[in-house]
């Protein structure tokens, strides 16, 4: 069966915010965590390699690593987001936010794949958004990326499911992060959760707990689904 030994999780993005939590999260349901991050050498809790998503062949070593390590379980967590109107974003900026956010989670996959049909299972968790099934002006560049990584788990999700590979969507709404009240502030989160049914914004810890669902045990026969979670939000 897939799960009789203790399993290798990746987790891109893992220093900080909703992929620490990730990360933490799935060492406590005793996964064997590897985490990246742009700088060197920063984690003393995980496995760590540096790895910079928005360099090509940052990305190709990287997947030549995994390759090697035919981890059971990858979360694509790591992304970038450029807020502009429309007219305004540059091709610079634009490719920017499709090679971090879509591009380099459809290497890593295809890096991840054939440790996964050799051992006859495996779970992948893309990190979308929200905004990968709504939007709103100045997130045309985040949207496209998000809508096209929405995409890419659906499609992936029917090839593989024979091999007992399980690949979802996980869209957070807003989240209670040092990140968010540093763009924000105070005030700014505030008038955001009044937005929101449930009156307050998600814990990264909240994110990290479906996410250990998805890749755990208890998983058997969810996959394709890009699930949301963000108090509502986007059924009002």
């Amino acid at each position: 069966m897939f799960f009789t030994k203790k399993k290798i999780a990746v987790v891109t993005g893992g220093t900080r915010g909703i992929g620490r939590a990730i990360a933490l999260k799935l060492k406590e349901c005793d996964f064997h965590v590897f985490i990246t991050g742009t700088q060197a050498g920063v984690s003393s809790e995980f496995e760590y390699q540096a790895v910079d998503l928005s360099v090509p062949k940052s990305v190709t070593e990287f997947c030549e690593f995994l390759r090697d390590l035919k981890p059971d379980v990858l979360v694509n967590n790591a992304g970038i987001n450029v807020i502009n109107n429309f007219s305004d974003i540059s091709l610079a900026d634009f490719s920017l936010i499709q090679q971090v956010n879509i591009t380099a989670a459809f290497q890593l996959c295809q890096a991840v794949l054939p440790g996964m049909r050799e051992k006859r299972g495996g779970r992948i968790i893309n990190i979308a958004s929200i905004w990968s099934k709504i939007s709103k002006t100045g997130r045309a560049a985040y949207t496209a990326s998000k809508f096209a990584l929405d995409g890419l788990t659906t499609s992936l999700a029917a090839e593989v499911a024979a091999d007992n590979i399980l690949v979802n969507c996980v869209s957070p709404g807003f989240i209670d992060t040092d990140l968010t009240r540093s763009t924000l502030g105070e005030a700014g989160m505030k008038i955001i959760a009044e937005q929101i049914p449930a009156k307050r914004l998600a814990k990264p810890e909240e994110i990290a707990a479906l996410v250990a669902w998805l890749a755990g045990p208890e998983n058997t026969y969810i996959s394709g689904q890009n699930i949301i979670i963000d108090g509502g939000f986007t059924r009002v």
